[in-house]
């Protein structure tokens, strides 16, 4: 054999595969067809990389997307904490941040990638550039090792696939992984966007007038079939040029695709105070106004929320910003309060 094992695909999943099997002193190619190893990963949270999350096990795996179950045999193997622990004895210091969530103290997410090469350049890995695999091979229902693009054949004991999907194409993943896969058997069942921004034709998000507004720590739940909460999460978010993303919008994706096999549009709703009822969220910003009677409400309110988004909501509850408190009905704080509490805006992925 050429190898003993052989990693497809050098993104963070093939680079920590090789890095485990070259760790038990096992001769490793990692196969790679771009120019570059880590580039998702470089892209990942917002260029910082989430690198894991430290709450519990059970808390992780209830936040997964679909049937997080499946994770506990891999848990048990390998958990968040043996993470953790990887990345420092690689000289990569993380910090906790809201929801448990693990970042680099450099703020860099290439800090990570070049970390994870160095770590595998040190073990003897033999790494292929730009070199596409045409496909995995087998003999009497093992594998055998991989034909690569121009014809060349390595031989191996095992194959890592670590592909990716489907998603940021400009990445590698283009779901060259679903024909190997097919390739050895498997069934693939219908395929989804998950953990992706979501996008919407609401004029306030087609006009841009909240764009580039991020918000931390809100509430966003989906909405389903008479307009019952399917999923809610509290994380960061970020209105976009073309809908919304961030931390809460890419757990809230999978469930936006959901509701939207059953109807042509989905209903999201926000709560921008998910820690008091709409009661106290009126009580608070009546407080600002009296506070300030003599200040245009723009002025008196301007603690509260970020400007663009604070005359946002002023104009939906037909509030002139520059008159003061009491030139306003009581109802129009009833109705403002209402809307920190639950902003409704619908939703749809489109070409």
């Amino acid at each position: 054999m050429d190898f003993d094992v052989i990693v497809i695909g050098g993104g963070p999943s093939g680079l920590m595969a090789a890095i485990q099997a070259a760790e038990k002193n096992k001769k490793v190619l990692l196969v790679e067809k771009g120019p570059k190893l880590g580039r998702k990963l470089i892209l990942s949270g917002g260029g910082r990389c989430n690198v894991t999350n430290r709450l519990p096990v059970e808390e992780i795996i209830r936040h997964v997307p679909g049937n997080g179950r499946f994770l506990y045999s891999a848990f048990h193997q390998f958990d968040n904490e043996d993470i953790i622990l990887f990345f420092e004895k690689l000289g990569v210091a993380l910090k906790e941040e809201d929801h448990g969530r693990m970042f680099p103290v450099s703020n860099s997410a290439r800090s990570v990638a070049d970390a994870m090469v160095a770590r595998m350049e040190k073990l003897g890995v033999t790494v292929y550039m730009k070199t596409p695999v045409k496909s995995v091979l087998y003999e009497n229902g093992q594998v055998r090792g991989i034909e690569l693009a121009d014809g060349q054949i390595k031989q191996a004991y095992s194959v890592i696939v670590a592909v990716g999907g489907k998603s940021v194409p400009r990445t590698g993943s283009t779901g060259d992984g679903y024909k190997f896969a097919m390739d050895a058997g498997h069934t693939i069942t219908e395929l989804y966007p998950t953990e992706v921004p979501i996008t919407s034709l609401e004029p306030f998000i087609t006009k841009r007038i909240l764009q580039g507004i991020s918000l931390r720590d809100v509430s966003l739940s989906v909405l389903g079939k008479k307009n019952k909460v399917v999923v809610t999460h509290r994380m960061d978010m970020i209105f976009t040029h073309f809908g919304i993303s961030g931390p809460a919008a890419l757990r809230c994706s999978m469930f936006v695709n959901q509701v939207l096999r059953k109807q042509e549009l989905v209903w999201m709703e926000l709560d921008l105070f998910p820690d008091e009822s709409a009661g106290e969220v009126q009580k608070n910003v009546v407080q600002l106004l009296e506070e300030n009677p003599k200040k245009a409400i723009k002025n008196a309110l301007s603690p509260l929320l970020q400007e663009k988004l604070l005359l946002f909501l002023l104009e939906k509850a037909e509030i002139n910003p520059e008159n003061h408190y009491k030139q306003e009905s009581p109802k129009k704080w009833e109705a403002f309060a209402a809307l920190l509490k639950k902003l409704c805006f619908y939703c749809e992925w489109h070409a």
